[in-house]
């Protein structure tokens, strides 16, 4: 069984709603400290490290920017643990951050301008506040508990209402994939899916591409394989931008998990209705529940 999809966000009281305001301020504040450093390295020669395998890639401006992110959390909120991509978990206050400080490292490696600096907050397991900055193109989507906006103004999703004049981002099939579901099984997905929509783009960051479905510049995402810091910033922002997420447990988390912690997801545009994505999306993700035993 999956986790429900959800969209939109409620506060629970106004003290909730300024706390979530403050904390969305130092998410914005943390993302813009890596705007310079990350611009000025983008495109000049760089040295590239691996870790999991050679497509998985790290680069010494992550780390930098990660400390960076790090310090400026810490300024304004000492009541804060931090779980980053490149330094793992630190501390143990209150309010659980999770920063990414460049999703999409292989496209800033290699010069491709879609990556982005992803930082989200959680308390008791619901996110609160989260940014996600577009340095190259200088697009802040952010969310508190109330809303979400581009560069300060509204942000509302829209997305068309057939699959088949739809834009749907993607990253499947990548080799975990083949991997993990049948180079034939995932292959077979990916051609439904290429044959069903308008449109199928592999630009290769989770965090923007859901901002990009939040904004109405692409209709659906779909991922397998994302992380907690990829996508709790986004995550907030869809949702109150009106459009929909549901998380796919892929037999790696509990089935209550939240959001968030789920490694895989369907993110679709306000109008939406795309029963081909979620079958496929979903025959994924009941097939690996099936081999873990769950």
């Amino acid at each position: 069984m999956q986790p429900k999809p959800s969209s939109g966000s409620h506060i629970a009281d106004p003290d909730s709603a300024a706390l979530s305001g403050r904390l969305a301020e130092i998410a914005r504040g943390a993302a813009l400290a890596v705007r310079m450093p990350l611009l000025e390295a983008f495109r000049s020669e760089m040295a590239v490290d691996y870790k999991a395998d050679l497509h998985d890639i790290v680069t010494v401006h992550d780390r930098r920017a990660e400390a960076i992110i790090r310090a400026h959390i810490l300024e304004h909120e000492p009541n804060s643990a931090i779980m980053g991509e490149e330094g793992g978990q630190t501390g143990d206050g209150e309010f659980q951050w999770y920063v990414d400080p460049i999703d999409g490292t292989a496209n800033f490696a290699r010069g491709i301008a879609f990556w982005c600096v992803s930082v989200a907050v959680v308390r008791e397991g619901a996110v609160l506040a989260g940014a996600v900055y577009d340095p190259v193109a200088d697009l802040m989507f952010s969310a508190d508990l109330e809303s979400a906006e581009l560069n300060g103004n509204s942000l509302a999703s829209r997305a068309a209402d057939n699959e088949k004049h739809a834009t749907l981002i993607t990253g499947y099939p990548v080799a975990r994939d083949f991997r993990l579901d049948g180079r034939e099984a995932a292959l077979g997905n990916f051609g439904i899916l290429a044959e069903t929509f308008s449109t199928l783009r592999r630009p290769g960051s989770a965090a923007l591409s859901i901002a990009h479905v939040a904004a109405g510049w692409a209709d659906a995402a779909a991922g397998f394989g994302v992380n907690a810091w990829d996508v709790a910033a986004a995550t907030l922002i869809l949702k109150n931008a009106g459009g929909r997420y549901e998380p796919l447990t892929l037999g790696k988390v509990a089935d209550n998990a939240p959001d968030f912690m789920c490694p895989g997801y369907i993110a679709t545009g306000r109008g939406a209705d795309y029963p081909t994505l979620e079958r496929v999306a979903r025959s994924i993700s009941t097939s690996r529940i099936a081999k873990t035993g769950q």
